[in-house]
């Protein structure tokens, strides 16, 4: 299913592409026609293929509020050369019709010489709100929150509160409550358009409010602040002071964003490269982020060494236990990395667990791995007892790799929930280092349990 869709997609963009290139080479008119029914989105994801020309034809054929859409859509560098290619004076309509958060989360990523004279063109209203959100934490509520409102007061009446929403149409094309604050801006409440449509003209929208209303401070971490959308399932939340004054709002689209950079991130973390890394980092960048892991890594390897060669004797006379080595660690970190996966899930979803639900994971990891360990254990028994003619060497390996899931699925199970014990992002534990730590620990039972049976190997 997933492949088909990614199929359809692929499909869609081509004939998207095909069909860009007929309008660009064809009538201006026609074009500006046609680019009204298509997605920012989908115009964005054409841009970086274009040349310069179509790319000016482009942009200047899109009216001012699709264009700024656009924008929004497009990478820094393709940002940048987008408002240039439009001009000083259309420019400026841009940023001014631009959703705050989506200006600042711009702006952010330019040389400072830049910044300033972006911001210079836009109003004063809209370029000192933006500073007030580049002042946010990134990674915050007020980092990602947009005064892009409408706001009533408690005395208003349904009539009044419904001409502000038509004097301020452009600004609830993404709104989907409406607040009420008091005259100090307190925020006391919530409506929904459909509270509005189906009231009374002469009721007081105080009346109508829902006075229980979901709010995030401005120094929230985003994290949690899309934990709130899932919880109550909402399409915008608002974002108040210490004084409980409303100062903005998050909208369900920007926590999309946070979603995704956050599953980003702790998949880096669960490979071991800490900070994000794609396609457009630099090699030393990305080498600088992975080496210091893979480094520790190297030394626990070591160890690793250092085991087998406590064994030596073992092995000297048991040459055929090297044969099951791979088999044996592989299983272990495996087992070790799909129980991290499990519980990193887990906790990232719920944030807060009790004694209870830790008690219960331990129980369902410990009896997922004898149910595994026995098994795995007992088909690699009969295979590596038929292919050395040995029933104790099918046994001794057999009892190891048992053991050794076991051993791997806990640990995987136990560190993250240690960390999380100790206020550290579970998803630190790293698959590689789960892995590493499990290939000591499976190394260790495996030639232990091989030297105890060895006067009946040799």
């Amino acid at each position: 299913m997933i492949d088909e869709t990614k199929r359809q997609h692929a499909d869609r963009r081509t004939e998207l592409a095909a069909e860009a290139s007929r309008l660009l080479a064809g009538d201006e008119k026609r074009m500006r026609v046609q680019l009204e029914e298509w997605a920012p989105y989908d115009i964005a994801h054409l841009y970086p293929g274009l040349t310069i020309r179509e790319r000016s034809l482009l942009l200047g054929a899109l009216e001012t509020e699709a264009l700024a859409d656009v924008i929004s859509e497009l990478d820094t560098d393709s940002q940048l050369e987008a408002l240039q290619l439009v001009g000083a004076a259309r420019a400026a309509e841009v940023l001014n019709r631009m959703e705050n958060d989506d200006a600042a989360d711009m702006l952010a990523d330019v040389p400072d010489e830049a910044k300033e004279y972006l911001l210079s063109l836009m109003t004063r209203d809209e370029s000192d709100m933006v500073r007030k959100l580049m002042a946010y934490g990134p990674e915050t509520a007020g980092g990602l929150m947009t005064n892009r409102y409408v706001w009533f007061r408690e005395r208003y009446t349904v009539r009044e509160a419904v001409e502000k929403v038509k004097a301020f149409a452009e600004l609830t094309k993404h709104v989907h409550y409406f607040y009420v604050v008091d005259e100090e801006k307190r925020l006391k409440g919530s409506l929904t358009y459909r509270d509005l449509v189906l009231a009374r003209e002469d009721q007081r929208v105080a009346d109508l409010m829902q006075e229980k209303v979901v709010s995030v401070p401005v120094d929230m971490d985003q994290e949690e602040v899309a934990m709130l959308f899932e919880d109550y399932d909402l399409l915008s939340v608002p974002v108040v002071d210490r004084e409980n004054r409303l100062i903005g709002i998050v909208t369900v689209d920007d926590v999309i964003d946070v979603l995704r950079e956050e599953a980003n991130e702790d998949i880096n973390k669960l490979s071991a490269s800490d900070k994000t890394i794609d396609f457009r980092t630099a090699p030393l960048t990305a080498a600088r982020r992975r080496l210091p892991w893979l480094l520790m890594l190297l030394v626990l390897g070591l160890v690793s060494g250092g085991i087998i060669s406590r064994f030596e004797r073992t092995l000297d006379q048991v040459v055929a236990l090297t044969f099951f080595m791979p088999m044996i660690a592989g299983m272990t970190g495996n087992t070790g990395t799909q129980s991290l996966a499990v519980v990193v899930r887990g906790l990232t979803a719920q944030k807060q667990i009790g004694r209870t639900t830790i008690v219960r994971l331990l129980w369902r990891e410990l009896s997922v791995g004898l149910l595994i360990g026995a098994v795995c254990g007992t088909g690699i028994a009969v295979v590596a007892g038929w292919w050395q003619a040995s029933a104790v060497f099918g046994l001794v390996v057999g009892i190891s790799l048992f053991l050794t899931i076991i051993i791997g699925t806990m640990a995987g199970t136990v560190i993250p929930l240690l960390l999380h014990r100790l206020k550290v992002d579970p998803a630190v534990a790293s698959g590689p280092l789960i892995t590493t730590l499990n290939d000591l620990f499976s190394l260790t039972v495996y030639f232990s349990t091989a030297t105890v049976f060895l006067s009946y190997l040799t």
